[in-house]
């Protein structure tokens, strides 16, 4: 049981840090898209 509870928190920490850098991504491609409709809403 501990071994299995040891390999569960060690997958969610391995995801969780691969995760920050694509969220980090997420948010710059989200950002552009805003400035994007922005600038084809003021037209």
């Amino acid at each position: 049981m501990k071994k299995l509870l040891a390999l569960l928190s060690a997958s969610i920490l391995m995801f969780t840090l691969s995760g920050c850098e694509t969220m980090k991504g997420l948010g710059k491609d989200l950002e552009k898209l805003g400035g994007k409709i922005e600038d084809a809403a003021s037209k």
